[in-house]
């Protein structure tokens, strides 16, 4: 069977989740493009997308149980597709296993599973954390504190705690898990404070997309993918940015 037929086999009617990243609510209200191609595509191949709807500002606690509700509330065997401050969200829900049991798949797009260091670099300033406090306040998107559970203090203390957790998950469960690598020196022209951030995070992290580590995207024992591109190259349209053909490079990799 050719892998294509797989895949349109694999989506026809099924539910799929949308879990935003940190401030998607804020980005959507504004009018702009986020996750709205790979809503597309899917419905395009006979799945149903919908958007989990969350402020997501809120600790990532809150928004994990929320997750968990609307599995338990709709279909078994759902597709889970998360970006972000959502893939977080998404694994601190899945890690418990009747929630898993409601999940077909779960794919996460440039999740800060071991944290940000922009994350610890917002927190950490007095005028950032207000500023970013008070935005999230603005656009309705929660409380803000779920910033600090970004940082890579926050998650690793997390990630120790559940790790045979998250294995568990990832044996029992196909878990994609993608990243990219913004490469800052060919795009400055064009994104000069994605650029920046970037170069920053190189000298401290390495490969990263300007605002996640590559190595901080990628869970132990999940299937990985390493895209070009910055932060939301992979689920937002423009230039040079092939979202959708990233999310059917995902859902291969899941069906393998």
């Amino acid at each position: 069977m050719e892998p294509g037929a797989g895949l349109a086999e694999f989506l026809r009617g099924r539910r799929a989740l949308l879990c935003y990243g940190l401030m998607g609510d804020a980005v959507v209200r504004l009018g702009l493009d986020y996750m709205d191609a790979h809503a597309e595509w899917l419905a395009a191949q006979g799945a149903r997308p919908e958007v989990l709807k969350v402020p997501t500002a809120d600790p990532v606690a809150a928004n994990a149980e929320r997750l968990a509700a609307a599995l338990r509330d709709g279909p078994p065997g759902a597709l889970v597709i998360a970006h972000s401050k959502g893939g977080v969200e998404a694994l601190a829900a899945l890690v418990a296993p009747e929630t898993a049991a409601r999940c077909a798949a779960f794919l996460a797009f440039q999740s800060p599973f071991y944290g940000s260091e922009v994350a610890d670099l917002v927190t950490e300033s007095r005028p950032l954390t207000g500023l970013a406090l008070a935005t999230a306040r603005l656009f309705r998107s929660g409380s803000g504190q779920g910033l600090r559970d970004l940082t890579t203090a926050a998650r690793a203390a997390w990630m120790a705690e559940h790790a045979e957790a998250v294995q568990r998950l990832v044996r029992s469960l196909p878990v994609v898990t993608v990243a990219s690598h913004f490469r800052p020196r060919l795009r400055i022209a064009r994104g000069p404070h994605l650029a920046a951030l970037a170069l920053w995070l190189q000298d401290k992290v390495g490969p990263n997309d300007g605002q996640v580590a590559v190595t901080s995207a990628l869970l132990p024992g999940a299937r990985h993918l390493v895209e070009q591109g910055s932060h939301i190259a992979l689920v937002t349209r423009g230039p040079g940015q092939d979202p959708q053909g990233a999310l059917r490079r995902a859902l291969l990799a899941a069906l393998v």
